[in-house]
């Protein structure tokens, strides 16, 4: 069945068995038949026991070569989660039916050479040594396998979680704009009936603004310093609009700025949230602060509440918790303490 295009594909693994091959092989086809006594009354002057050694060697790398091929047949059909039983079935049938009659015929035809007669006996502990060691070795393959297999499978997950994460948080950096946008232009709606000169030079800054905004949404992460001078910024547009009625106090010095780092744009998110929540005039003037705890930014103003609040898309605090989850792992916290309404920003430290 044919993946969609956008598909991750499937982990592919790869067994690199070149040197356990080298060293098995000839290993089995020496040490079992002396441990048997195949060899008999043959000497080392005879030259059938030396050539004896290339007949089994040859042997153990037929039977291992044999079952490395079928065992790898086996893997495509089945595996040991979807058909446990058919799959350890079938094993034990190619193992059998392939590699005992390869070796009772093997072992009859080298009595025959040697000049031997033909013993039974021995032809049966040579097959019943062969199957064992085929089932140690066939065993040790699908460890392997296993292992690699759910090291694939972690490999794959860690690319469809980083993959989910960087959708969800394009699709998060996406609601920004429109969110700022929206709230920018109620603003300058509001300016432009009531004082046109100031509008024009609300709609100038702005540009600057967004620009920003639209320079930062390929980062995960910028220095604190710099979001901070883009709020300075954004404060220069509320100022147009709200004058000495908005105040905003920063409490920490400059360096401190320069030791942490926080996602674009998100001081900034719960800053408008404020002043789009919040009463304010020369009556009622807001005052926001932020404040270092730890590795945290703390943002708080009094609450004062608009008395309605129009077409809030509701997307701006909880758009900023998910996006904080997804790049710094820690979520945001919100609440009410007394009259003052306060954010907790987790940063990071360079």
């Amino acid at each position: 069945m044919p993946q969609p295009e956008n598909a991750l594909p499937e982990p592919q693994i790869e067994l690199n068995d070149k040197t356990i091959r080298l060293i098995g092989i000839p290993f089995f086809g020496i040490a079992i038949p002396n441990l048997i006594g195949i060899f008999g009354s043959l000497g080392v002057r005879d030259g059938a026991y030396w050539l004896g050694y290339v007949y089994f060697i040859t042997l153990a790398a037929l039977i291992w070569h044999g079952n490395r091929y079928l065992l790898f047949r086996t893997r495509q059909r089945f595996t040991w989660f979807d058909r446990p039983i058919e799959k350890l079935i079938l094993l034990f049938m190619n193992n059998i039916f392939y590699t005992s009659p390869l070796t009772i015929a093997w072992l009859c035809v080298w009595y025959v050479w040697v000049g031997f007669d033909v013993k039974w006996n021995t032809i049966l502990i040579v097959t019943l040594v062969n199957v064992i060691c085929v089932l140690f070795v066939t065993h040790v393959y699908e460890t392997v396998f296993m292992v690699k297999e759910q090291q694939g499978e972690q490999v794959r997950n860690a690319q469809l979680s980083k993959a989910k994460a960087e959708a969800e948080l394009e699709a998060l950096k996406n609601q920004i704009d429109p969110h700022f946008m929206f709230n920018s232009l109620n603003s300058l709606s509001y300016l432009i009936s009531t004082h046109p000169p100031t509008a024009k030079l609300f709609t100038e800054n702005l540009a600057d603004v967004y620009r920003y905004i639209l320079s930062q949404k390929d980062r995960s992460l910028v220095v604190l310093e710099d979001e901070f001078a883009f709020m300075e910024k954004y404060a220069e547009l509320l100022r147009l609009r709200f004058g000495k009625a908005l105040d905003l106090q920063k409490h920490f010095n400059g360096s401190t700025e320069k030791e942490f780092l926080i996602p674009p744009i998100s001081a900034f998110v719960a800053l408008e949230n404020a002043v789009k929540h919040n009463e304010i005039s020369e009556r009622i003037p807001l005052r926001i602060d932020f404040r270092m705890d730890h590795d945290t930014l703390r943002i708080e103003n009094h609450l004062q509440p608009k008395r309605s609040i129009q077409h809030s898309s509701h997307i701006g605090l909880k758009n900023l918790d998910e996006r904080f989850r997804i790049i710094t792992g820690k979520g945001i916290e919100s609440g009410k303490s007394a009259n003052i309404f306060y954010v907790l920003l987790p940063l990071i430290r360079i």
